[in-house]
């Protein structure tokens, strides 16, 4: 296998910048340009010299192949950050043989083939890269730690001994078996068949963590949408006036309320229009408002516009800076900041709620494969209540849920998955 070098850091002008090289190649280059090598995992101050010149001076941490994060012996050159000394030991290693630049996410994908990672580890690695909330980055780091796959396995084992009590059934045919298996076989494939239930319930709420979460703002023209989403992002996101249908298209402010990435969306006024660019404007917002997760819905009066509000939606009343008050609903003003705290509290505490029945999965591939393992799982069961004759028909099943288990955490049927989720990593990485 090559030996693969990249800036593992950010690029341009920094203190320090990193340079990480993978392979079997990696010791024997750094030697050749420190002259010697710290301990395995120890830290240690070297100058680095092509052709008797000095590049820089760094700090050099060396692992051991299945020590690192590739598995490889892997050598990381901590050098000062300067676009010139970087761009030096760059050159430097290019031009020993065996060594190539790396491509991108290829220090992950061999971590992949290590053993080091199953695939969702590599997931959630690339969602900690992009993650922006708190929220967010505590989801990835809980699947970069593995725990998919040490509850994939969990369920993996479980069903891997129904199967085998029904198998047993099956090689001693002829024979008395001592004990019915039939109550066994049921338990497990109902107990795994419940967890993966509950997961796929989760999913939703893991998805949106993962990708955030839609809040759109609605109401009839010149209700304050836009001044409210200003006040809402603390900028001029929205160009605000008094005159009505202003806003023609949906405008997409992206926050962090509570540790949760939330878009925030300001629609075109609601109301039925002869102006065709308006009408246009009326669809686009109806059709994103009943897509949103949540709905704030701006009311002058007690007219609720074009479209039914929902238990979990927050319906507040517009311009309260110029209302008398009273009443029990919530006022909001975005002009003068009126009710705008209590409206994100009320925002963050639906979404929040909403967040706290996330599960592990979080893409549509997970989903899939538990679905997959679900539906088998569901024959095998059909098959065993059918009677002992049908048993080697609901191993078959059987086998066919952990398979699907099994391409959840990357041990089969992904092949053509691994170039489209290694493109999304930088170089370095």
């Amino acid at each position: 296998m090559d030996t693969i070098y990249a800036l593992a850091s950010a690029r341009g002008k920094a203190g320090i910048a990193v340079i990480r090289i993978s392979g079997p190649d990696a010791w024997p280059a750094v030697r050749f340009l420190a002259g010697s090598l710290p301990p395995p995992r120890r830290a240690g101050l070297r100058k680095l010299r092509l052709d008797g010149e000095v590049i820089d001076e760094a700090m050099i941490v060396t692992y051991a192949a299945g020590a690192s994060f590739t598995g490889e012996e892997t050598a990381e050159l901590q050098v000062h950050g300067a676009t010139a000394t970087v761009a030096a030991v760059l050159k430097a290693l290019s031009e020993r043989p065996g060594l190539r630049p790396a491509d991108a996410g290829e220090f992950t994908r061999r971590a992949l083939e290590n053993g080091r990672l199953d695939l969702a580890q590599v997931e959630g690695l690339a969602d900690l890269i992009e993650a922006e909330t708190e929220a967010q980055r505590k989801q990835a780091l809980r699947v970069l730690s593995g725990a998919v796959g040490a509850r994939a396995e969990g369920w993996r084992r479980d069903l891997i001994r129904a199967a085998a009590l029904l198998e047993a059934t099956i090689d001693f045919a002829d024979e008395d078996v001592p004990v019915d298996v039939t109550p066994e076989v049921l338990a497990l494939i109902d107990a795994v068949a419940e967890e993966l239930r509950r997961e796929m319930r989760g999913f939703g709420a893991a998805e949106r963590v993962r990708e955030g979460f839609e809040v759109a703002i609605v109401g009839r023209p010149n209700a304050g949408k836009s001044t409210l989403l200003n006040a809402l992002a603390g900028r001029d996101a929205a160009i605000t006036s008094e005159v009505a249908g202003t806003t023609r298209d949906v405008i997409e402010v992206r926050m962090d309320l509570d540790g949760l990435a939330v878009t925030l969306l300001d629609t075109a006024g609601l109301r039925e229009t002869d102006d065709h660019v308006e009408s246009i404007g009326v669809e686009r917002a109806l059709a994103r408002a009943r897509l949103a997760d949540l709905r704030v819905f701006l009311v002058e009066g007690e007219a609720v516009p074009m479209i039914e509000p929902l238990p979990e939606d927050i319906v507040v009343s517009a311009k309260a800076d110029l209302s008398a008050g009273g009443g029990s609903r919530m006022g909001v003003s975005g002009m003068t900041g009126q009710g705008v705290s209590e409206l994100i509290a009320a925002i963050s505490e639906r979404l929040g709620k909403r967040a706290g029945s996330a599960g592990l999965i979080t893409r549509e591939r997970h989903r899939l494969a538990i679905e997959r393992a679900v539906g088998s799982m569901e024959s095998a069961r059909d098959e065993v209540r059918n009677g002992p004759d049908r048993a080697e028909l609901a191993a078959e099943n059987l086998r066919h849920a952990v398979r699907a288990l099994d391409s959840l955490v990357g041990r089969v049927d992904v092949e053509d998955l691994l170039d489209e989720i290694f493109s999304s990593f930088c170089i370095g990485k």
